[in-house]
This record gives structure tokens, C-alpha cells and sequence, in this order.
């Protein structure tokens, strides 16, 4: 089967995925188109005019093919109009994420032309896929609110359609991620993310001010930007007067990340924009256990127990959380502290059968 790929926003998590795809479904041919994550606001608006009009794209793009997969970052609609041709191939939808549940930031303009492409996109696609449920959820809330504010000529029951052509299949994991070693001899928590607003540093440096007194060492690491939010500034220099600053900033090398994950005894998100929350489920197939607020998808992967008690209040969310350490740290040294989230069923070796029978469902919805 001859495959397009197309990725208009490759971000880490996004390649990362279009990787593990062409890799483990190689039976495939697989043709691949993608755009840098950067320029959001362009590149969202602007893969279909960049793909449609560079000679060697186009000309890829006007290929016969059995297939398509696209993410939702994609101008689908627009796209098609550019290229008829691919109209007619059956399409199968990725939604890595939505643009109806990220939390605003000082930056946000208040656009809804994110959202309308996104579902414009979602109606080209023969089956939707999202990476969480709480994605899938999500997406049609904020769809729904969306059409019932627009003033008139909403086509009757549009969502319904789509609805029937959604399902839940995550990003998975290399097998290399599931290793469990090197415990450290100090209790150590790690936070993974992106530094960025949606990942709340605020609620991350509140969190430390709380945890004063307590022996252990804290890791901040994830991807940076040139810009970072002011609170990391703050947040290095109290943990260096506490003393319990491990790791910073972005770590290189993957050998050496995945060695510092399998060093850790937490993992700990902060985070209010988590569509899927891949940085921690590679943790705790690492040995981790998780430390979560109960929101985004975290509930979904790990239950309640793994989960502590949201706030607006900043401070309010910190004590809940700093108590949730404060009683693993107790479980660990009586060494009562246990995983019991299974994420072996993140595995590209339990997932690849499911992507394969995904992509001929997709062939078979469109012929119907």
C-alpha cells in the first residue's frame, strides 16, 4: 500500500509519531511531507499555499496513492482544493491535540480561525483518531460550542458524522523507553516538559516553596524556547537555597535522559494543557511514579490515586500536591512505594496491530 504522510507542524511528539509509523508498519511505501513547528499561526494557515505551490512538493502530492494520513495541524479542505486528487484518496485524521482546550495566554488573540480549520480538516477525514479521550472529548465540546455560536446556516446535526468516525489510539512508545534501574539513594522527582506558560510554571515554583524542608532533589528539564516564562528564574534560585536542585535545562543526549528517568522516584506535572502527556507515561515506564494534577488526560492513564486536587488558587493546588509528595516520600523510605499504572500498552509492541488495522479501516470507511 502506497502511503502520504503528511505532518504541517512536525513538533517533537508529532515526528515522533510519523517515525514510529513508517518504521513499524514498513510493510508500506510510505511518502512523507512535513513543515518546521514553528510560525504557529502561519503555518497552520499556510501549509496548504506552501505544499501546493512548491514544485517538488506538488508533485509528490499529485502521486497515486492508497492512502492518506494527515494530522489535524493539516489544511485539509484547503489543501484538496489546491490538489483535487487528493480528494478522492480515503484520509485518515491524526489529532495529536485540539484547538478548543488550550488554556489562554497573555499572547492569545482570541482567534477562531484555528478552530474552524481544524474542523474543516476533521470533515475531510474518513476516520478521526485522537491520542486521548480526553482529546476526543474535548474536541467535540469545544466544536459544538463553537457552531452554536455562529449565526446562521449551521448544517443540521454536524457533528454526529463525525462523531461515528472517532477513536482513541496514542502515540506509543520505543521499547527503549521501558527500563527500570539505577534508582538513586536520594528521594528525587523529575518534571519533564515543555517550558512553557500552558505547562504552568507558576503553579511548579509554588509547588517548591512548599516542599520546604524535605530531603530531596529535584530535576527540571524539557524542551526550551528563546523565550521562557520568568518564573524558571525564580524557580533555580530557590531550589539552589534549598539545595535541592538536581538536573536543568534540556538534556542532549536521549541515552542520557532515559538514564535520568530510570534515577528518579517521581515524576511530577504541573501542567494545564496535557493532550496525551507522553513525557510522563516515558517516565513511568522508566520506573516513576506519577505525580498528577487531576485534569487533561491524566485521570484516563492512571486513576485517581496517581492524581491530587486542582485549584484556581495557585497556592491552594501546591498544598495538595506538596502533601502528596510529602506522604510518597514517607512510602518510600518504608519502601511501601509501588507503581500499579500498566504502560505497557503504550508500546509500539502491543500498538503496531492496532495502527495496521486503523489505516484498512479507514480503506473500507471510505468505500461504504
Amino acid at each position: 500500500m502506497k502511503i502520504l504522510l503528511l505532518s504541517a507542524y512536525d513538533a517533537p511528539s508529532h515526528r515522533r509519531w510519523r517515525e514510529g509509523l513508517v518504521e513499524h508498519l514498513a510493510e508500506h511505501e510510505w511518502v512523507v511531507l512535513t513543515l518546521p513547528p514553528r510560525y504557529f499561526s502561519w503555518r497552520v494557515r499556510g501549509n496548504s499555499l506552501s505544499w501546493a505551490w512548491d514544485p517538488s512538493s506538488r508533485a509528490l502530492l499529485e502521486n497515486d496513492y492508497d492512502l492518506l494520513v494527515a494530522t489535524s495541524m493539516v489544511d485539509l479542505s484547503a489543501l484538496r482544493g489546491f490538489v483535487p486528487s487528493l480528494g478522492r484518496i480515503p484520509t485518515l485524521i491524526y489529532f495529536h491535540e485540539n484547538q478548543f482546550s488550550y488554556p489562554e495566554s497573555s499572547a492569545s488573540h482570541g482567534s477562531v480561525e484555528p478552530q474552524m480549520l481544524s474542523l474543516y480538516s476533521a470533515l475531510c477525514g474518513d476516520l478521526l483518531v485522537f491520542n486521548s479521550l480526553f482529546n476526543q472529548r474535548t474536541f467535540f465540546d469545544g466544536a459544538q460550542k463553537l457552531l452554536k455560536k455562529l449565526p446562521d446556516h449551521i448544517p443540521a446535526d454536524l457533528l454526529d458524522g463525525l462523531k461515528n468516525r472517532a477513536c482513541v489510539q496514542t502515540v506509543p512508545l520505543e521499547m527503549g523507553c521501558f527500563q527500570k534501574s539505577n534508582e538513586s539513594d536520594l528521594f528525587t522527582i523529575i518534571w519533564n516538559h515543555r517550558w512553557e506558560f500552558d505547562k504552568s510554571p507558576e503553579r511548579l515554583l509554588a509547588l517548591v516553596k512548599q516542599l520546604e524542608g524535605l530531603p530531596y532533589r529535584l530535576h527540571v528539564v524539557g524542551q526550551q524556547f528563546r523565550k521562557k516564562p520568568i518564573e524558571f528564574d525564580e524557580l533555580r534560585i530557590v531550589l539552589e537555597q534549598q539545595g535541592t536542585l538536581g538536573q536543568w535545562g534540556f538534556v542532549e543526549s536521549l541515552a542520557d535522559y532515559q538514564s535520568l528517568l530510570c534515577s528518579c522516584h517521581l515524576v511530577l506535572s504541573t501542567a494545564l494543557h496535557d493532550f496525551q502527556g507522553l513525557a510522563v507515561i516515558e517516565a513511568v515506564a522508566s520506573g516513576c511514579y506519577p505525580v498528577l494534577p487531576n485534569r487533561q488526560a491524566y485521570p484516563e492513564w492512571f486513576g485517581a490515586e496517581t492524581c491530587y486536587d486542582v485549584s484556581e488558587d495557585v497556592e491552594a493546588e501546591a498544598v495538595n500536591a506538596a502533601f502528596m509528595i510529602r506522604v510518597l516520600h514517607e512510602d518510600w523510605l518504608a519502601d511501601r512505594l509501588k507503581i500499579t499504572a500498566n504502560v505497557e500498552q503504550f508500546s509500539w509492541v502491543q500498538q503496531t496491530e492496532n495502527y495496521r488495522q486503523l489505516l484498512f479501516k479507514t480503506i473500507k470507511s471510505h468505500s461504504l
